[in-house]
């Protein structure tokens, strides 16, 4: 009797437990969220002489200056710290007769300046950061100096160029 005592209120209590958990008197919540998207930026640009000569003088006499310009243009979707490489050179003038200078004319930056092909090949230039959508015109000017000798007639010079770009460092964002 005494066994019957205990398992009834016990029975009692495991079927009311059954009727609430039955009868759906739980509370409950769910919430949900996702990575919306993740996408990469692009490094791109573009060069309005690609693959083409920045100048070409024949004939070039004591005295005398050329000028070549191009546009350099970040058409990607992040900024990127570009640069300008002189791949390869050849200056058949004697000593400082024949000079380079190139200058950025959409700041006014002087980039470099000094005797042709003294630039060290392979070396990269800096030319800074440059934000998406943003253009730049170099100037290369070259000149054949007012006292060159007669040694230098029938003298050859050309140069090779490389702009490269390189995204800007990493940042961390928070939402």
């Amino acid at each position: 009797m005494k066994s019957k005592k205990i398992l009834l209120p016990l029975a009692t209590l495991v079927a009311a437990g059954a009727i609430a958990v039955g009868s759906g008197a739980t509370f409950t919540s769910t919430s949900a969220n996702t990575i919306s998207s993740v996408t990469s930026g692009t490094l791109t640009q573009s060069n309005s002489k690609a693959d083409a000569a920045i100048f070409n003088l024949s004939n070039i006499k004591p005295g005398d200056v050329v000028n070549g310009s191009l546009t350099i243009k970040n058409t990607g979707s992040l900024p990127a710290t570009f640069s300008l490489t002189e791949t390869s050179s050849v200056n058949g003038f004697a000593a400082a007769n024949l000079t380079l200078d190139i200058t950025n004319t959409t700041t006014g930056t002087k980039v470099w300046s000094g005797t042709f092909g003294d630039l060290v090949d392979g070396a990269k230039t800096p030319l800074g950061l440059v934000e998406p959508g943003v253009s730049n015109v170099y100037t290369f000017s070259a000149k054949l100096a007012t006292a060159t000798p007669n040694t230098d007639q029938g003298k050859t010079a050309s140069a090779a160029f490389q702009w490269d770009s390189v995204q800007a460092d990493a940042t961390t964002t928070n939402q």
